[in-house]
């Protein structure tokens, strides 16, 4: 019998399972078979304790038990419930809130807001701007919504981030095109862990702004925080101080997740918070955000939104939660510092890390390395140019045994 196709021509894609997803399955599926303690899983990213069970935050989940029925089953505003759209601002810049015009909006996770970013603020057909290693979704994004993505080289020479592979590239997307969207994920950068340096972010404005001195070209820088809780003490969030006072045709928006750092990853809760010095364009964010929740997923989880407005409004509970992800900060903290210290002697090459969930080490022939290592029971996320090591997910042990596997196996494939 012939086949038969009902999908349009732009949304065929081939069938498979989602590469990380796939990968995990596999690991759980050898852990079954000789035991957890002989299978390192570094597929995960989220937070998983020793052991391999989800760690997850008592404090958050017992206030989140406590909410009343209603505040849990009933719809929230499309745009969020009020007390959580202020609270959100609070949550993402703490001390160190930008000065201009500020506005919030609800969305499902860091997801959301990168899908209505990508539609509200860019044309069918442009380039999306973010770095040579960036997370896959970022280019499904982009694809799906009728764009492409484009990238820039995300390390110079010396393993810093390359201001200068940024400035030509987006100088030569603005050339093409009227208006430029460029995703910036950082601090805790996935899937390298890099995190930008004050004075790299001050580099990156200025490059920005030099750009907005034509009037008619219009910038819209997205900052992609999801991890900034994992990335150090709050001043880990200043360089968003520099997202005030900008010119009035630069727009920034930044991206803040519920799922890192309260562990409610499946609540599927966060927001897209815009700064500009012109108040009209925030509440054409505001108006034009509103619509796009309501034309896709419609309205966000109201317990989730209500949790996040009572921690901000409870010194007690928004204390304990502090010392309870500490904890939990400390505990990647090892578990990277224990990686980096394995990889540096077994002479395993990894990109520049600084805080987050993962390691990268890049390599050639990036599938079959990750197919042979599963054969020595280690599962890694196979990239076009590397490997992702979800330190998250892995114990301190498991971390520094991985790396002098990786790096025979990499030497193997490479011929050495």
């Amino acid at each position: 019998m012939p086949e038969i196709t009902f999908v349009t021509p732009k949304c065929r894609y081939p069938g498979g399972d989602d590469k990380i997803f796939g990968a995990n399955t596999r690991a759980n599926q050898k852990s079954d078979e000789i035991g957890f303690e002989n299978v390192i899983n570094a597929t995960v990213g989220a937070l998983l304790n020793d052991d391999g069970s989800l760690s997850v935050m008592k404090s958050v989940m017992n206030h989140f038990r406590s909410l009343p029925d209603a505040e849990i089953s009933a719809y929230a505003p499309i745009a969020g419930l009020p007390e959580f759209r202020q609270a959100v601002v609070e949550a993402c810049f703490g001390d160190h809130r930008p000065k201009g015009h500020i506005e919030a909006v609800a969305t499902p996770g860091g997801s959301g807001a990168i899908r209505n970013t990508i539609w509200n603020y860019s044309d069918p057909g442009d380039a999306i701007l973010t770095s040579d290693w960036y997370w896959g979704p970022y280019d499904t994004q982009a694809k799906v919504n009728g764009r492409r993505l484009e990238t820039y080289k995300l390390f110079d020479d010396s393993g810093m981030f390359n201001i200068g592979a940024f400035r030509d590239k987006t100088e030569k997307l603005l050339k093409a095109q009227e208006r430029l969207v460029i995703l910036l994920n950082s601090p805790a950068h996935n899937p390298t862990g890099y995190s930008l340096a004050d004075s790299e972010w001050e580099s990156v404005m200025d490059t920005i702004c030099k750009l907005a001195e034509n009037p008619d070209k219009r910038i819209v820088l997205f900052a992609d925080i999801a991890y900034i809780d994992f990335a150090g003490d709050d001043s880990s969030r200043a360089f968003m101080e520099l997202f005030g006072n900008l010119p009035e045709n630069v727009l920034v928006i930044v991206a803040y997740s519920m799922s890192k750092a309260f562990t409610l990853y499946g609540l599927r809760s966060g927001a897209m918070i815009c700064i500009s010095s012109n108040e009209y364009a925030t509440k054409e964010f505001f108006n034009s955000c509103q619509v796009a929740n309501r034309g896709t997923w419609s309205n966000g989880t109201r317990g989730a939104q209500k949790l996040l407005a009572d921690i901000f409004t409870d010194e007690n509970l928004k204390t304990e939660i502090e010392w309870e992800r500490t904890y939990y900060k400390t505990l990647l903290k090892e578990r990277a510092k224990a990686f980096q210290k394995a990889s540096k002697k077994a002479g395993l090459a990894i990109c520049p890390y600084k805080h987050g969930f993962f390691v990268t080490v890049p390599c050639n022939k990036p599938n079959e390395v990750a197919e042979e290592l599963e054969n020595k029971n280690i599962y890694a996320v196979a990239l076009q140019r590397g490997l992702r090591f979800a330190v998250c997910s892995v114990s301190k042990e498991k971390c520094a045994k991985a790396p002098k596997i990786i790096k025979a196996v990499i030497d193997e494939k490479s011929g050495k």
